[in-house]
């Protein structure tokens, strides 16, 4: 019976009752929720063919009898840190396709007003551009005033206000 949670590094001997360790390196390479765990395949077995056939059937990593413990602690080390840098891969990819998924864009050819800068969208429905690109787009928008129209447009309209709510001088009036 399976663990809720396989351990992230495994280490097998090459013979072993029952099912040896290659067989058990196929098994795992065909069940979910095992293509990430780090097999390594410890064995007498040291030809060419053998090594060979380990890392085909599976195995991450292959030593031969014997062995010291420092090199198992340093290649279990290894196994770890590829099983972390796969699991951050995963998240990542995970990530990017909810992202990808959120993205909307703006493609094609856009028929726009020579005069009002209306975009013609959906059902021949004419749209100011910010309604347009906010429906297509990821974006929202802020409204403020150029220095170009500030001067140009906002000033007169300015002077022209004060103008007509300036008190008139009327004769008579001191």
């Amino acid at each position: 019976m399976q663990q809720p949670s396989p351990p992230s590094v495994a280490i097998l001997d090459w013979m072993m009752p029952e099912l040896d360790g290659v067989d058990v390196c196929r098994l795992a390479r065909q069940r979910a929720g095992l293509e990430s765990l780090y097999i390594i395949l410890l064995t007498s077995r040291e030809s060419e063919e053998d090594i060979v056939a380990g890392l085909d059937a599976g195995a991450n990593d292959y030593i031969t009898k014997p062995f010291g413990r420092r090199e198992l602690a340093a290649r279990i080390g290894v196994g770890e840190r590829v099983v972390e840098l796969q699991r951050q891969l995963a998240q990542r990819v995970t990530e990017l396709e909810a992202a990808l998924g959120k993205v909307k864009t703006l493609q094609g050819l856009l028929p726009i007003c020579s005069y009002c800068k209306k975009i013609r969208g959906d059902n021949n429905y004419w749209k100011q551009v910010e309604g347009y690109i906010e429906d297509h787009a990821d974006v929202s928008f802020s409204h403020g005033i150029c220095p170009d129209c500030y001067t140009s447009i906002v000033e007169p309209q300015l002077a022209e206000l004060e103008a007509e709510l300036a008190p008139k001088n009327r004769p008579g009036d001191a």
